[in-house]
């Protein structure tokens, strides 16, 4: 049950940073993309997916100051590989899909941090809770697709995700690492 908990709220975690670094006036193609959060359940390392996401990204390097980037995550969508761990994690402890269906991250800045990596400064929504995030993003460009990928730490607690029993968090961790991998082409 924590591991369904966890892995929702990297794998959110994940998206928003994704969204943040940004592409050339594209949309991510979501089937060469990926967002998953990696918690720990019990000091085992779980990690789920979230199966629906969009994301909208304006990045040209020359000009990284100028770019945005938006992403919208489904809580609903996060897939742990069972069914009941996925519901679990979508009800009201976790993700509280009903009432909160959507996490966001919407970038408000996007720095040069040398070479091909950037600093994306944005706003991460989850719960009805939003905190100002920065996460390191590397971008590779081939061609007319660009790649995005980034590690993005939070604390779940301060998003409310997992309350009654599960806000403990000796059994599922604090720490949740969201993990991103988004493919954009112009």
């Amino acid at each position: 049950m924590n591991m369904s908990f966890s892995r929702s709220m990297a794998a959110a975690f994940a998206v928003v940073s994704l969204a943040a670094s940004g592409a050339a006036l594209a949309d991510a193609d979501l089937a060469k993309s990926k967002v998953s959060a990696i918690s720990k359940q019990m000091n085992v390392p779980t990690e789920g997916v979230f199966k629906k996401f969009s994301a909208q990204i304006t990045f040209d390097p020359s000009k990284a100051a100028q770019g945005s980037a938006q992403v919208s995550i489904d809580v609903a969508s996060f897939d742990l590989g069972d069914k009941m761990y996925n519901d679990q994690v979508a009800g009201k402890d976790w993700f509280d899909a009903k009432a909160y269906p959507q996490a966001t991250f919407v970038s408000t800045a996007i720095a040069p941090a040398g070479g091909n990596k950037y600093n994306v400064t944005g706003k991460l929504t989850i719960k009805g809770k939003t905190e100002t995030l920065t996460v390191p993003v590397t971008v590779t460009q081939a061609g007319a697709t660009q790649t995005f990928d980034g590690v993005l730490p939070i604390k779940r607690s301060a998003f409310d995700v997992g309350t009654g029993e599960w806000k403990d968090t000796s059994i599922v961790a604090d720490d949740v690492q969201i993990k991103f991998h988004i493919v954009a082409t112009n």
